[in-house]
């Protein structure tokens, strides 16, 4: 498990992704040096990872939840070549590895008719042509009562109110149009800034203009509009087994519409959540849940979830193996402490 400047430093780095080492060892009343030390531990032992994120309320396109049924001998291929694909910010291994859930990023500009290769080829091509699935359902998100940049509240509760105002982001300037957030349509050169970022939401300004063919001042201001606009924040990756959440599980649940608003406010306070949203499809409510353990999870179910007017019905399906969280996958796996859980 990790210690208290552990998770103060993954607490900082939630709230301010790129805030400076030197401002959090501030606020955590450690060196600077530490605070790097500690930051390149967690990144080989704990798979710490600060990513650049599309919001999916607020960025561009909407955002497709896949549930593919497999073959067991099919499983791992199609899990680990869906994870490679840029446009799914989540591919997870669930039900014994019997079935592989991803979310699909879809632009807001169609292909052209007939064209298996735009955006939803992937959705309405190429699934389906894979051997070894037995089945496909795929539905869109409505709406994010929790998830991108709220978070799993076992990593938000190390630091005290005043230190998580200390550690915010400076607050825009409503009378600069680029503090305030550039309206403009992303461009191939914005693309690019969040390719980086994908991989490495702190990489350099030097990174960023070299990657767009910006000067460092214009990465930073376009970096910053972004950000106030709503279209990009900071995650944080790291495994959740050593905070706590050692029995991950997705929950799908049918809500009566006229509930769905209210049981998806109530549940999205729970601190076992990591993830509430609105879907299409025969269930509407979609969650993941992150849990002590089996007992832990079956008293969740039961005692909270159980008693909640308004959920006709809930499916879940545990959580094998996360391929993909949120930003790029890593070119190699980071190194790990023996004993410590994936």
């Amino acid at each position: 498990m990790l210690d208290e400047l552990d998770r103060a430093v993954i607490h900082a780095l939630h709230i301010d992704g790129r805030a400076p080492f030197s401002r959090i060892a501030d606020v955590c009343g450690v060196s600077t040096q530490t605070v790097a030390r500690r930051y390149r531990r967690l990144r080989a032992e704990a798979g710490l990872r600060v990513v650049g994120v599309l919001d999916r309320d607020t960025g561009p396109g909407t955002h497709w939840t896949v549930r593919l049924t497999c073959t067991p001998a099919a499983t791992r291929t199609l899990a680990h070549s869906l994870a490679a694909r840029p446009d799914t910010p989540w591919v997870k291994l669930t039900s014994g590895g019997t079935e592989i859930f991803a979310i699909v990023h879809v632009p807001d500009s169609p292909g052209d008719k007939g064209d298996t290769d735009g955006p939803h080829a992937m959705l309405l091509h190429d699934v389906p042509r894979r051997a070894g699935i037995t089945a496909v359902s795929a539905h869109c998100m409505l709406h994010t009562y929790l998830g991108g940049p709220t978070a799993w509240r076992g990593i938000t509760r190390a630091l005290s109110p005043e230190q998580q105002e200390r550690l915010r982001p400076p607050a825009t300037d409503p009378a600069d149009p680029t503090d305030a957030g550039d309206p403009r349509p992303l461009t191939d050169a914005d693309h690019a800034l969040l390719d980086v970022l994908r991989h490495d939401g702190r990489a350099g300004y030097t990174d960023l203009a070299a990657a767009t063919g910006w000067s460092q001042a214009t990465a930073a201001r376009r970096l910053a509009g972004l950000r106030a606009r709503g279209t990009l924040f900071f995650d944080v990756e790291v495994d959740s087994a050593l905070l706590g959440g050692t029995t991950q599980t997705l929950i799908w649940m049918s809500v009566a519409p006229g509930r769905l608003d209210d049981v998806a406010t109530t549940i999205a306070g729970h601190d076992e959540l990591a993830v509430v949203a609105a879907t299409t499809g025969p269930t509407n409510l979609l969650a993941q849940a992150l849990c002590d353990g089996p007992a832990d999870l079956h008293r969740y179910l039961t005692r909270e979830l159980g008693a909640l007017d308004g959920i006709r019905t809930l499916e879940t399906a545990p959580v094998l193996r996360t391929l993909k969280r949120a930003g790029a996958v890593r070119a190699s796996p980071p190194a790990r402490t023996a004993g410590r859980g994936a």
